[in-house]
């Protein structure tokens, strides 16, 4: 390289850096606020469970108590008297004395009140940036030991402030949006989801952008549209930089398990199964038994599928974003493996199949009729004669079907359209 050039090439890497300079940088999975601790929710998610008998023991690494008291750890640590209240009774702890409560509560309002000076001070002496940081830091402070009202309206007077970027407006709402899901708000949390969609749409760069993705699955996920999750998440795997909201094995564990119930088995081998950033991680515990569960059935080893699924029920159960869904994405499942079983053949005896499976005929009967008379099967069942014939419905009758039912919807609005007019 010439000096000339080499001068050339400074200068340029000199203008981008300048350029760089004035662009607000994002809040990635770094430099997030630490508060809401979703692990904490995670945790406690597990250990609410334990108490309650709702969950397995072998399926933690520790026992109910030790997960009680590692809870009660971490929540006097961030010292945080409201959450203490309302886990107490739920985790069996010692409720807090008036007096200790008290004390609890004063030093939360001493911190703030200082915290609140400096943005005073800040708003007389210095300037909007200084202003910002403090507002942030009460916010951040109300995150981690306040209510979940106070935490969201400190946000609040954040996404409030005059001459705010958008950028910044999408980071408290990102922050507003942790906690609506760190205490179970979905409702709150779509909405905090669609604000921020709405600027990324306008002026929301490359990193922000990749982290809606996890923001906006994740609450699909909760409000069981597996679907569109499955597709978002699949999407971002190779992004992923919101460490803030869940593990990358955590995320991985999601893309898996939303994903085999909708990726066709060419897509599952080639994003699933010998995708990389899936290997990477593959040794994971709950991602082991994730991808174990979706190996088996690309290999169409169905007894070792559906051992995988009585493995995958503790799993599913112990996380907060999966567990609500545990019953339908449990039978989805056992839908998905009978499917695929059936389609390679057009009649089978039920003994021959139950063996496939590992499960006994009997079983395998009632699962079968279940799935058939709600139409999730297309399959007919002879009891007498012990087979499962299978019914697949000739392409061209079912496209005829569906012009049939798209015609006479179309006819519909075009009459509800012609009383319209009429009037």
């Amino acid at each position: 390289m010439t000096e000339e050039t080499k001068m050339e090439v400074e200068s340029e890497a000199a203008t981008v850096e300048k350029k760089n300079n004035n662009v607000t940088p994002s809040a990635s999975g770094e430099s997030a606020a630490q508060y809401p601790d979703m692990e904490l929710a995670q945790t406690i998610h597990r250990a609410t469970l334990l108490a309650n008998g709702k969950l397995d023991a072998d399926s933690t690494e520790l026992l109910p108590s030790d997960l009680a008291s590692k809870v009660l750890t971490k929540v006097t640590e961030i010292h945080n008297p409201s959450l203490y209240q309302h886990l107490a009774p739920l985790l069996k702890w010692t409720p807090l004395t008036p007096t200790e409560l008290e004390t609890m509560n004063s030093k939360n309002a001493s911190d703030v009140k200082g915290l609140e000076a400096k943005v005073a001070e800040a708003q007389e002496n210095a300037g909007d940036m200084e202003v910002l940081d403090g507002r942030f830091a009460v916010a951040v402070f109300m995150a981690k030991s306040g209510t979940k009202e106070d935490a969201l309206a400190a946000y609040q007077k954040v996404v409030d402030l005059p001459k705010l970027s958008s950028g910044k407006r999408m980071d408290a709402l990102m922050e507003q949006s942790r906690i609506a899901s760190f205490y179970g708000d979905i409702s709150m949390n779509k909405n905090y989801v669609k604000e921020i969609a709405k600027l990324a749409d306008e002026s929301g760069d490359w990193d922000r952008r990749n982290r809606l993705k996890v923001y906006n699955a994740l609450c699909k996920m909760l409000s069981r549209d597996v679907k569109l999750a499955a597709s978002l998440l699949i999407d971002g795997i190779a992004t992923f930089s919101c460490m803030e909201m869940c593990t990358y094995s955590e995320f991985i564990l999601y893309t898996i398990l939303s994903n085999i119930l909708y990726l066709p088995r060419t897509r599952i081998k080639e994003l699933i199964i010998d995708g990389p950033e899936i290997l990477s991680v593959k040794d994971d515990i709950s991602v082991q038994q994730a991808f174990t569960l979706v190996s088996a059935l690309y290999d169409c080893d169905y007894k070792a599928y559906l051992h995988a699924m009585v493995e995958m029920e503790n799993v599913l159960l112990a996380d907060r974003f999966l567990q609500p869904h545990c019953g339908y994405i449990m039978r989805e499942l056992h839908v998905l493996g009978y499917k695929q079983f059936l389609d390679s053949y057009k009649t089978v005896t039920l003994e021959s199949m139950a063996k496939s499976f590992g499960v006994s005929v009997e079983f395998l009967d009632g699962q079968l009729s279940r799935f058939i008379a709600a139409g999730r099967l297309t399959a007919k069942i002879d009891k007498f004669g012990g087979v499962v014939e299978t019914n697949r419905p000739d392409l061209k009758n079912a496209q005829y079907r569906d012009m049939i039912q798209q015609g006479d919807l179309l006819l519909n609005r075009i009459q509800k359209l012609a009383r319209v007019v009429d009037v």
